[in-house]
């Protein structure tokens, strides 16, 4: 059914939704992207599913956005790129409203749209050996579209302090910010997750998510308006010099001409 994903579903109603392209550390693909957001959909309105865990396979939870996906915008208008970045918010957007718990299991690194897939989680555990980073600006761009939800989860004071300098850090630190509740040993994670999950299974679905709607409705509002905000932030940075040098760069595997380190 998915090419970019895998979903199961126990016999308790726990589905595991699995960003699985663990060749490319499940960087958000165009095909990703519309399967993620496919995927919220359905197991929202799955009566079947009481909890949902969103992890990835391989080593990596996600490294953010496809290179293909990135060499596209690269070339493309201002519409073009506005229309592709909205795809990206929507499907954020999506997984941060499904009216069921949504549970991170964070098995390795996790770089700027991986950042924002654990904003959008209820709660996120992540491997301690696990690493974040919002790099974004290193290429000359803005973690824009993931934005509102980033400053949702940690709040403005501990966003600026990882928001704009393109730093890598540990789980430790991540955990600090508030992206993360628990950083545990590589083999204790399952249990950790599980941890997380059962309570819910003795709670009415129901409630759970007029509990969620309600938590969301009293948190920074996170409109129609503000989103085309970010993408028009992004889109206006695509257009700069800076990015144009920044992507070049990483394209031609050299220095941008601003790094002095």
């Amino acid at each position: 059914m998915y090419e970019t994903i895998s979903i199961t579903t126990d016999g308790r109603g726990v589905a595991t939704l699995t960003l699985d392209r663990a060749d490319k550390h499940n960087a958000l693909s165009a095909t990703m992207i519309r399967e993620l957001t496919e995927a919220a959909q359905a197991l929202g309105a799955d009566d079947g599913v009481r909890v949902v865990v969103l992890t990835g396979a391989g080593k990596s939870f996600c490294a953010g956005g496809d290179l293909g996906w990135m060499r596209d915008q690269f070339a493309a208008d201002p519409e073009t790129r506005f229309f592709e970045a909205r795809k990206l918010a929507l499907m954020l957007k999506a997984l941060n409203e499904m009216p069921k718990p949504l549970i991170g299991r964070v098995q390795g690194q996790a770089f700027g749209g991986g950042i924002g897939m654990c904003s959008v989680c209820d709660v996120a555990i992540a491997a301690d050996h696990a690493k974040f980073g919002l790099t974004e600006t290193r290429l000359g761009l803005i973690p824009a579209t993931i934005g509102p939800y980033v400053l949702a989860r940690i709040g403005e004071a501990m966003a600026r302090r990882v928001f704009m300098n393109g730093r890598v850090f540990g789980a430790a630190e991540a955990q600090r910010l508030g992206i993360i509740a628990h950083a545990v040993p590589e083999g204790a994670l399952d249990a950790a997750v599980e941890e997380e999950v059962v309570p819910y299974l003795t709670c009415a679905p129901g409630a759970v998510a007029a509990a969620k709607r309600l938590a969301r409705r009293l948190g920074p509002p996170i409109t129609d308006d503000i989103i085309d905000d970010t993408i028009r932030a992004l889109v206006d940075c695509w257009e700069g010099a800076e990015a144009q040098e920044g992507i070049g760069a990483f394209f031609e595997k050299r220095k941008a001409g601003w790094m002095t380190q």
